[in-house]
């Protein structure tokens, strides 16, 4: 993953805008893109700061919250699909992608494969 540019850099290239430069001027002066100068330019106004935010962020499922009522709702009915366990999950105004509603279940080791009696496999 690549890291953010220095605060010095951020601060020479806000220095020499404010110094009558234009932004694609110092933007090529200091080897960045255009829209670096002005995304920085307008961070340094709105926030008198042209820190770089932070990278990365909290990686935890939203259907976390969820999981008591998800996890008895598929053994309840253990042929049901990733699909219409998003609808389900629509239903009640919960808006989540198939991937989200897949690596929930992946990780909690549950399986949407068939076994020989048509119902889901059971993780070991």
């Amino acid at each position: 993953m690549a890291r953010p540019y220095s605060v010095d850099l951020r601060e020479r290239v806000i220095a020499a805008i404010e110094g009558g430069m234009s932004r694609r001027q110092a933007a090529k002066i200091f080897g960045i893109s255009p829209s670096s100068a002005v995304k920085w330019m307008q961070k340094q106004r709105r926030t008198g700061s042209v820190m770089a935010a932070r990278m990365g962020g909290d990686r935890r499922s939203k259907l976390g919250v969820y999981r008591e009522w998800l996890l008895e709702r598929s053994d309840a009915q253990p042929d049901l699909t990733l699909e219409e366990i998003r609808e389900e999950l629509r239903e009640r105004g919960i808006l989540v992608g198939y991937g989200t509603v897949q690596r929930f279940f992946a990780r909690e080791q549950y399986t949407f494969k068939k076994n020989r009696a048509r119902r889901r496999a059971r993780a070991a």
